[in-house]
């Protein structure tokens, strides 16, 4: 399990027509502050400061299509030379633990992003990241990757 410090950071909130909102930086927009956008939003700020991850290279919330059904996964990473997948994240709400449905729900993503290097799944409290370079030696790590 990593110890991220995902509290340090203060996120920029409003409140319109009675709900709080939350700006995210990556997306440049305003959106509703729910316990999952709550951790989200403290990841974000934790890698695109602390971690140095550019906000240019991040995609939040894409939708990927499983055949007839569309997913959407809540952050990607990209390679700065190839611009391919190299972080994927799911993230939950902090009452979600993270079991093996929440890794599984990850491993679905990936089947459509497979040259993704790592993993990472996080519900604010909670977080595990794992080297998936080699698909039959998969590696968790105690600290998320440096971005070079």
């Amino acid at each position: 399990m990593l110890d991220l410090p995902l509290l340090n950071g203060t996120l920029v909130v409003r409140t319109q027509d009675g709900q709080t909102q939350v700006f995210d930086p990556v997306r440049r927009r305003w959106l509703v502050l729910t316990p999952e956008e709550h951790v989200r939003q403290f990841l974000l700020l934790y890698l695109t400061g602390p971690m140095a991850y550019p906000k240019s290279l991040i995609a939040v919330e894409k939708s990927l299509d499983f055949g007839h059904i569309r997913l959407r996964f809540d952050v990607v990473v990209y390679e700065r030379e190839q611009h391919r997948p190299w972080l994927l994240v799911e993230c939950k709400a902090p009452d979600i633990l993270l079991t093996d449905a929440v890794l599984q729900q990850l491993l679905r993503y990936h089947s459509q992003l497979p040259q993704c290097r790592y993993w990472l799944i996080t519900n604010g409290h909670q977080a595990f990241c794992a080297d998936a370079s080699d698909p039959e030696n998969i590696v968790w790590m105690d600290a998320l990757p440096v971005y070079a």
